[in-house]
């Protein structure tokens, strides 16, 4: 029994996961996990039903679907394969919703609409070799020069770095700050 009750729109949506999930996702899982294999057509087919950038608004090209719908068509998602549903997560929670909460204009108009539309893919980079994954640990910096920043440190384990068009990079900007 569910805790709670659905909406037509997220019943539509669970079953459109859970069909994709049956038909696509499950039948390569283990192969591509065995064999260490980036499931690109599988990436680019969620992009295509819009699974990448459910919680971005419309005007950014996103669905402009609330938190209940994108956990909804994850948990579909990871029901076939974790790692396939992890690539999902990392779009949608760990790129573009910074990039939605920390971006100029500028940035979410011109990283959103392709990470949320399915054209490209954003990875995450917060680890380090002897920090892990706790920020306070970290040493990578990133000092500002003229209109970017420079980046000085050493990352590991990026969620979807391989293959990627966009990062999320997480660096202290003021290391006196703590």
């Amino acid at each position: 029994m569910s805790i709670i009750t659905l909406t037509e729109e997220q019943d539509l949506i669970k079953m459109t996961a859970r069909d994709f999930a049956a038909r696509e996702v499950r039948p390569k899982a283990a192969k591509n996990v065995r064999e260490g294999k980036f499931p690109k057509r599988l990436v680019d087919k969620m992009g295509e039903l819009g699974f990448k950038g459910m919680m971005v608004p419309e005007e950014y090209g996103g669905s402009g679907l609330g938190c209940v719908s994108y956990v909804i068509a994850l948990e579909e998602i990871c029901a076939a394969c974790a790692s396939t549903g992890i690539i999902m997560s990392v779009n949608n929670s760990l790129v573009c919703s910074p990039i939605l909460a920390f971006g100029s204009e500028k940035q979410k108009k011109a990283y959103l609409p392709d990470l949320a539309g399915g054209k490209k893919l954003g990875c995450f980079s917060l680890s380090e070799p002897d920090a892990g994954s706790d920020p306070a640990s970290m040493r990578t910096i990133a000092l500002r020069k003229n209109d970017s920043y420079v980046i000085n440190g050493t990352k590991a384990w990026i969620t979807n770095g391989a293959e990627a068009d966009v990062m999320v990079l997480i660096a202290a900007t003021d290391p006196s700050k703590g």
